[in-house]
């Protein structure tokens, strides 16, 4: 039935259906100056709007006012004709389609060219700023207030600046909350958007999720904040900083570092309800009864005081109400996931900001421990711009391996450096990023070579190089053969968004190894403001740009002379 095992659906299920004649395979040119290759998926007509598509996004003044200039030509032109306009142009370049059926020539001829999809509903509310910030503040706050408290770590909580989450985000979708029912209503789009990746991508498919548009940010910030403070509560037991896990503490040791406070009944509670193995202490908390039983949160994160031994709460008081809201988000997710897995679709969990990421990461890996047992169903993002990435991958690739589950993973730089960078500034904390360009593409380059060292790991492993920068897919395609790593063994996969990249995307696919597109599809009024940040990303992306707008003219060129102005794509590849 699927093609795509391990890293996309996985082996050992199914048989593999061989086709009568073998796929075509490609030499690939580890430069990507192929214009040939790199186009061939091509109509010319494509290669020109592309290459009048780039051209505009090279404009600075188009680009910083490209919201008012659609607006006014809305206007003046009408809605109808302000459709044909953009379908002709930015939407035709960077969104497959309306709806599962308009977006199914798009998903064929990619997959006929060797290239996989990532569908993603790019629908979103256009909202002013001070309605993002009314609701954003209102979200994060618990009915019992934001009250200062021992221990506070403040980055965890909301702060009024920052409260619009799309400041300096250029290619990130951001979901404001505003009630229970439009969290729902979310659920349900991603729910059609499985039937769409199930009806469309033959099985090779997957579908991004962000969990801030299933649930109340506050949960997620308090939750952060909770991990957080673990951590910090178990470098002051046994030193030394990172997860609990790092650590590599036993229960024998907590009941000698409590002394005559481990006979006490509830700490000696608190002792049994740890997650351990034979190697130590994985977590402080049982994360399992949490996210899978009507645990209360308040009761669940407490720890016993060292010098006392009495219990106290790591998390701020939650209500009845937001115990409820917690469990709501929860149960989205499941369903969500259990919907996916029916239909052999993938689910990847998209990084949000450092504030929520913690938490984010949590009931990822804990979906991961519950569903990945047997196959890759859910997959994490990192962002390698932050400084602890790294030791995030090292220990949740420990976790993988002690609690015997699949990993997968989409490694990115990342969407929120500015955002972080301004935020950590004005409220007084560490700044979580990388200090420039340079050090994040080593970041990069580190977690990537750490995970791939691990090739024995082959068939319980898998990531996802998501990524435009040609050095890191040719540095991705070295540690493969420095691993005897094979682009069928389906443990590296790389990906771009459509629309862009195309010299990378399309040459990795017609020489076998597996490559995806990122591919957005909605209403041309609805996808406006994903349309706003592509403008502005193509932008910061003028190098990269430059390059293709030269294969462009090229390829345009090439056709021409050739007598193949009119040549219509036929693919005859089959994507890993």
């Amino acid at each position: 039935m699927a093609l795509l095992r391990r890293l996309a659906v996985n082996a050992p299920r199914n048989v593999r259906v061989l086709s009568s004649a073998p796929s075509p395979r490609d030499d690939l040119d580890l430069n990507f100056n192929s214009p040939k290759d790199a186009f061939k998926s091509k109509k010319t007509s494509e290669l020109v709007r592309a290459y009048f598509v780039y051209q505009i996004c090279s404009v600075n003044w188009i680009v910083e006012n490209n919201a008012m200039l659609m607006r006014r030509l809305r206007q003046v032109v009408g809605q109808r004709l302000f459709e044909i306009i953009m379908k002709a142009t930015f939407y035709g370049q960077f969104v497959a389609g309306e709806d599962q059926n308009t977006i199914r020539p798009t998903i064929d001829r990619l997959h006929s060219f060797g290239v996989k999809s990532i569908l993603d509903y790019s629908v979103e509310e256009d909202i002013s700023q001070e309605e993002a910030e009314k609701r954003e503040v209102s979200a994060s706050i618990s009915e019992s207030g934001d009250k200062q408290e021992e221990g506070q770590l403040k980055q965890y909580h909301v702060e009024q600046r920052f409260a619009d989450r799309r400041y300096k985000v250029t290619s990130a979708r951001t979901y404001f909350y505003l009630n229970e029912a439009s969290c729902e209503k979310n659920m349900e789009a991603f729910l059609k958007s499985i039937d769409a990746v199930a009806g469309v991508t033959k099985s090779t498919g997957l579908m991004a999720v962000k969990l801030t548009a299933l649930g109340r940010p506050q949960l997620l910030l308090q939750l952060s904040e909770v991990i957080m403070k673990a951590r910090n509560y178990m470098q002051q037991i046994g030193g030394g900083t990172g997860n609990v896990l790092t650590h590599h503490k036993t229960i024998e040791d907590f009941q000698r570092y409590f002394g005559s406070h481990s006979n006490k009944p509830e700490v000696q509670e608190f002792m049994k309800k740890i997650t351990s193995d034979k190697e130590g202490i994985v977590h402080l908390f049982p994360w399992s009864n949490i996210l899978d039983k009507d645990m209360g949160l308040s009761d669940s994160f407490r720890v016993p005081d060292p010098k006392t031994g009495q219990m106290r709460r790591l998390i701020s008081q939650i209500s009845p109400k937001e115990e409820e809201m917690f469990r709501n988000m929860l149960r989205r997710l499941n369903h969500i996931i259990q919907a996916a897995n029916e239909v052999d679709v993938r689910i990847m969990i998209d990084a949000e900001q450092t504030y929520f990421q913690p938490a984010i990461s949590r009931i990822c890996l804990e979906m991961m421990r519950r569903y990945n047992k047997d196959k890759f169903l859910v997959f994490n993002t990192y962002q390698t711009y932050l400084k602890n990435t790294y030791n995030e991958i090292v220990t949740d690739l420990e976790q993988a391996q002690r609690q015997n589950f699949y990993w997968g993973a989409k490694l990115v730089r990342g969407a929120y450096i500015e955002q972080e960078r301004a935020r950590a500034a004005a409220m007084g904390y560490e700044d979580p990023t990388c200090e420039n360009i340079e050090a994040t593409t080593t970041s990069f380059h580190k977690c990537l070579k750490e995970i791939l060292s691990r090739a024995e790991q082959k068939g319980r492993l898998g990531i996802m190089v998501a990524s435009h920068n040609e050095d890191t897919v040719r540095y991705a395609i070295q540690l493969m053969k420095e691993h005897n790593i094979k682009p069928d063994d389906k443990v590296v996969c790389f990906g771009q968004l459509l629309g862009m990249c195309d010299h990378i995307t399309f040459p990795l696919g017609q020489a076998g190894y597996s490559a995806y597109k990122y591919v957005p599809y909605g209403p041309v009024l609805e996808v406006l403001p994903y349309l706003s940040r592509r403008a502005n990303e193509n932008r910061g992306f003028l190098v990269k740009i430059k390059k293709e707008k030269s294969l462009l003219l090229k390829e345009i060129a090439r056709r021409i002379f050739t007598g193949q102005i009119f040549y219509k794509p036929n693919g005859k590849y089959t994507p890993v």
